[in-house]
């Protein structure tokens, strides 16, 4: 069976907003173990979490991007 060729943008679309889920879980996992290590007194591992958390945040914008203007052809 073959497909019709407007299904391309949608699969792009389900595609983009599963990876945008998954990397909000794991920002959140993210913030649960910084606050649990830095509560224990490890301080040193909050910037470095801070880092990683500010990519996936301009990762999952760029993909809220590409979302958008996939939705609007």
């Amino acid at each position: 069976m073959m497909r019709s060729p407007n299904h391309g943008p949608l699969v792009a679309i389900d595609g983009a907003l599963a990876l945008i889920a998954i990397l909000l879980i794991v920002q959140m996992w993210l913030l649960s173990a910084t606050l649990e290590a830095f509560m224990s007194g490890r301080h040193a591992v909050a910037l470095p979490a801070a880092l990683v958390s500010i990519g996936l945040t301009g990762v999952c914008v760029a993909l809220g991007a590409f979302v958008r203007k996939v939705g609007r052809r």
